[in-house]
């Protein structure tokens, strides 16, 4: 049978979701401990694999699993009470044996937090500006990116890695008092890809950066040409979506 988990994670102790030698990551401790409250070694497939230091606010994960869990009272209590506090799982339920995790998923939604004020609260959880950023132009730029595209310029790929096609669907900034949130939508996203558009509007904002550049940047397929990375600490996925029973995989926005 199988299971899919529903959970959310602060990134900052972990290298990322996947599991990794010599580093711990949200995929090994979220595995041991299913292992232990199972009695049996459980695999989990993710959604995604984020980098060391991002959160998530909706992540969706699968294991196989040969009983039924619901024999086991209270589990996701439990689960959690066991779980190091930086993750949290919402619930767990079963799914069709041919759903994954991953490969299931229509569409990825993915915010980046900038603070315009210094603000304690928000300290490792969102990226502090000391300048000015023209919005106006950044949401311009932003735009442009929208519908598919080669993203091979604003990303780190893997090995053997030659596909850089993503269908962007959307991507906007909002902006709340000092606080300036870049939500960007696609149906997939390459390996370092929100944060090196990030760092590459922040730079149009800032005027370093014409505008009117960033098309050159994207058709260049050259990562050496779009800005640096921005940091990790900002950056949350939040939002998978799936095509069947939308109520059944409904994301949680309490912490957007």
């Amino acid at each position: 049978m199988r299971y899919c988990v529903h959970l959310c994670f602060n990134g900052s102790k972990f290298a990322g979701w996947q599991k990794q030698l010599n580093a711990v990551s949200v995929q090994e401790v979220l595995e041991n401990s299913l292992s232990i409250l199972l009695k049996d070694k459980i695999d989990v497939t993710g959604c995604g694999r984020t980098d060391a230091g991002v959160h998530a606010i909706n992540f969706f994960a699968h294991f196989d699993f040969n009983s039924e869990i619901e024999q086991f009272p209270n589990f996701v209590y439990h689960l959690n009470s066991i779980l190091p506090k930086e993750i949290h799982v919402y619930k767990i339920f079963k799914v069709n044996d041919d759903w994954n995790a991953r490969f299931s998923a229509t569409s990825r939604k993915y915010i980046y937090k900038i603070l315009c004020e210094e603000n304690p609260f928000m300290l490792n959880l969102a990226l502090y500006v000391p300048y000015s950023l023209d919005l106006e132009k950044m949401q311009s730029a932003a735009t442009q990116l929208i519908g598919k595209h080669d993203f091979t310029s604003f990303a780190k790929l893997h090995g053997g890695q030659k596909n850089g096609i993503c269908d962007v669907k959307s991507a906007n900034f909002l902006k709340k008092d000092s606080l300036i949130i870049f939500e960007i939508t696609a149906n997939r996203f390459l390996r370092n890809m929100v944060r090196s558009i990030t760092g590459t509007l922040i730079d149009i904002g800032r005027g370093h950066i014409d505008i009117n550049e960033l098309q050159k940047i994207k058709s260049s397929l050259n990562r050496q040409n779009a800005s640096a990375s921005a940091p990790a600490h900002a950056l949350y996925l939040a939002n998978v979506l799936y095509e069947n029973d939308a109520n059944l995989f409904e994301n949680r926005n309490d912490f957007l």
